[in-house]
């Protein structure tokens, strides 16, 4: 088949490639993650994917837009469920890509990672391809997530520490506020 991987960096990138092509499929790269925060973060990420796939003779299609504004439009007050409109802005994107690019299928690179809510992006990523018309295809890259992180830091590719919002960002510095928020106290 060929298939459009959306992806969200280089190193969650390694593994869901690897696997499709050993399953013969003829894969291409989607980058936009418009909720990536802050912007150096975003071309880090970006520019990190490309050197990857410049050394893996893998064809990306790259979203220039830093499109901000619109993430943040879907995402203000809904902050508890933030990752639902996010995945659906992005894997809406990448269905009508795919269709609009007559591939067989999509998928994305958010489904290596068990730091993301991989029910929620499959049962999203299966609705955005009925909505497309073309079908979207899942695989539980899981497995390969500890090879893959082994794999990028032996190429010593970009890591990032968070799953690259504004919110994310927060949580990972701002400790008094997660602990705040797990015991269900209001944030100050």
């Amino acid at each position: 088949m060929k298939i459009l991987l959306h992806t969200c960096c280089g190193p969650c990138t390694i593994y869901p490639l690897q696997k499709l092509r050993d399953g013969n499929h003829e894969v291409c790269g989607y980058f936009n993650n418009p909720n990536i925060h802050p912007y150096t973060e975003w071309l880090k990420r970006k520019d990190t994917l490309l050197n990857y796939a410049r050394d893996n003779d893998f064809k990306i299609i790259v979203h220039e837009a830093y499109d901000l504004e619109s993430y943040l439009r879907e995402v203000v007050h809904r902050e508890s469920v933030r990752c639902r409109y996010c995945y659906t802005m992005r894997l809406r994107q990448a269905a009508k890509i795919a269709r609009r690019g007559k591939f067989d299928a999509f998928s994305t690179t958010l489904l290596v990672s068990p730091f993301q809510k991989h029910d929620l992006i499959a049962e999203i990523g299966e609705a955005m391809g009925k909505e497309a018309g073309v079908p979207f295809y899942y695989e539980d890259f899981r497995p390969g997530y500890r090879k893959a992180t082994e794999i990028s830091r032996s190429l010593s590719m970009y890591r990032q520490q968070y799953c690259g919002c504004i919110y994310s960002e927060r949580d990972r510095y701002d400790k008094e506020y997660k602990s705040k928020t797990k015991t269900g106290g209001e944030p100050v």
